[in-house]
């Protein structure tokens, strides 16, 4: 994955990852899933997601010259923290290379499909990230706990996922799959603030309300979820989120570490002189338009 590069554009290996990775290390594993222990500081957060953010941009310029295409899927529990994650991942890179894929409920004609079909359409074409923030494996999820699907069918699922996942990759699409998974305690929080604040109420779904009320029934889903499809060609990664700033950075670590991405040398950029031909006024000619009062 990303490593900080030498004057003649030779990269010394892992390193970004030892910086980023390194400060989760001193941490208690056990502690943190349970909410307790020490949280990252924002300063050490910013300072070490700059760092991963940057490599991110290596990567898209990678990408787009190499042609290489890339399927991410976010998945977890309520509240685990998918749509912080993938906005860390997103905020410096163009979203024309990194695109972001939340499809809503399936219409009935889309429930008439194949479970798997309205999400081809989204797939990458060459150089290209798409990140599916939930996906396919809603079918393992909230339709087997919510009782969307039968048994026979959330079954049958399981049974085929990694066969198609299997001929996704075989067609030349790299597939990374991410579970987050934040503990008891934490999601309750969380809840609590989306409750309370009311910049974050939309996110609070009566299906929130539901999975907050069976955690039990889904960590039984996710269990058997991950017992069927987590395969040598298509593995799950899960990624601990009750520290959402170690988990983000942590994540998109593990991202940058999966691809086989590297730096492009490129020649150095030069503005040119500005054309003196034809000018004129135009500031002037902009009198009196309506620009946008300036109360601040």
């Amino acid at each position: 994955m990303g490593k900080k590069h030498k004057k003649d554009g030779k990269r010394k290996e892992n390193a970004t990852v030892k910086t980023a990775a390194a400060p989760a290390a001193a941490i208690d594993e056990s502690a943190v899933a349970n909410g307790q222990g020490e949280r990252m500081k924002r300063i050490d957060y910013e300072r070490e997601l700059e760092k991963l953010q940057v490599e991110l941009c290596y990567l898209q310029d990678w990408l787009k010259a190499t042609g290489h295409r890339c399927i991410v899927v976010f998945e977890g529990r309520d509240a685990a923290g998918k749509g912080g994650a993938i906005k860390a991942i997103t905020a410096r890179v163009s979203p024309r290379v990194f695109r972001v894929v939340a499809l809503p409920a399936p219409s009935d004609r889309e429930k008439s499909q194949m479970l798997i079909q309205r999400y081809f359409e989204h797939f990458p074409a060459a150089g290209e990230i798409v990140i599916f923030d939930r996906s396919w494996y809603n079918r393992a999820g909230v339709d087997s706990v919510m009782g969307f699907a039968k048994d026979k069918q959330v079954e049958r699922f399981l049974k085929l996922a990694p066969r198609i996942e299997n001929y996704i990759i075989d067609g030349g699409i790299q597939l990374i799959k991410f579970w987050l998974e934040v503990g008891m305690e934490e999601q309750e929080k969380r809840f609590h603030a989306r409750i309370e604040d009311p910049l974050r109420q939309w996110k609070l779904s009566p299906m929130d309300l539901e999975s907050y009320s069976r955690w039990y029934d889904y960590s039984r889903a996710r269990d058997r979820m991950l017992a069927a499809t987590d395969t040598g060609q298509s593995p799950w990664h899960v990624v601990r989120t009750d520290d959402k700033r170690r988990g983000r950075l942590n994540l998109i670590a593990q991202l940058l570490k999966l691809i086989p991405y590297e730096q492009l040398k490129h020649g150095k950029v030069k503005l040119p002189e500005r054309s003196k031909k034809n000018a004129y006024d135009d500031i002037g000619s902009l009198k009196g338009r309506r620009f946008v009062p300036e109360v601040f």
